[in-house]
């Protein structure tokens, strides 16, 4: 592991995760051991827009059942869940914070996945998969902590079959203007690499993929937010995403919203194909 796959492996990790969420679960009205993907969903699909956008982005994808996906940077596990559970489909996940892995593992078993799931330990520029693997690929809010761009959608590239789908759903740059800290992917600007849907244009076809479409999802963004933050007046929820970011999640999301409503930050969903040959 790299000394910046450290840092980010250390932003993320959080000891006593899975107690917590198993705690939350219970505070929620939900017996751990009959616990269903959907139950989950308030902490595990803690990217902007939550559970909705995950299904946003598979339904771009058009996944079939038994298809082969990878989640590049799957956190605890919730896109991977809704992948098996909803459509069927065989999914590997991979992420750098062992922390991360272990609770996705946990969780998956309590919502009886585990033979449908499989997760790694392991860093996105050095997959332990063989070439043309997989049918499908998706990553989602990942790609702002690795600078090394064009080396990571060519090791996406090189695991994917020829004609897979490639969804990408990421906090980009819409210009220069330097970001409010912290937001959850990063305390500092020294582990935040953002990059421009323009640039990531250049990245995708340089590794070998087509984009057929790109959408801004500030709007939607926009209204997530204020939804949460309504909703948090009196305190967080008994499962959210608190239990993952820590004590400055609130932070963290309300400077995600200060980023996107200055017009510095937007999420972009970008849906590509792996180009035959």
């Amino acid at each position: 592991m790299t000394n910046i796959e450290s840092a980010v492996a250390r932003h993320y990790g959080s000891a006593g995760l899975l107690d917590r969420i198993l705690a939350g679960l219970e505070a929620s009205g939900v017996d751990p051991g009959r616990a269903r993907p959907e139950d989950l969903a308030p902490v595990d699909e803690f990217h902007i827009g939550g559970r909705e956008a995950t299904v946003h982005a598979v339904a771009k994808m058009s996944p079939r059942p038994g298809q082969r996906v990878l989640d590049v940077g799957c956190g605890i596990g919730g896109a991977v869940r809704y992948l098996a559970a909803e459509i069927g489909c065989r999914v590997s996940g991979i992420d750098l914070t062992p922390e991360y892995i272990a609770a996705a593992r946990a969780l998956t078993d309590l919502t009886g996945l585990g033979d449908k799931v499989d997760y790694e330990v392991a860093g996105a520029l050095a997959m332990p998969f063989k070439d043309a693997t997989f049918d499908a690929a998706i990553t989602i809010h990942v790609a702002m902590n690795i600078a090394d761009r064009a080396g990571l959608y060519r090791e996406i590239s090189r695991v994917t079959k020829p004609g897979a789908a490639f969804c990408v759903y990421d906090v980009m740059r819409k210009n220069d203007a330097p970001l409010v800290f912290p937001v959850p992917w990063a305390a500092s600007p020294e582990t935040s690499h953002l990059t421009t849907p323009e640039e990531m244009r250049t990245h995708l076809d340089a590794a070998g993929f087509a984009v057929e479409e790109v959408e801004d999802r500030s709007e939607v963004a926009r209204d997530f937010f204020h939804r949460r933050l309504a909703a948090a007046k009196d305190g967080p929820p008994p499962l959210g995403p608190h239990l993952v970011m820590g004590e400055s999640a609130g932070e963290k999301l309300r400077n995600v919203l200060v980023n996107i409503e200055a017009g510095r930050i937007a999420p972009v969903l970008m849906l590509a194909r792996r180009k035959a040959g």
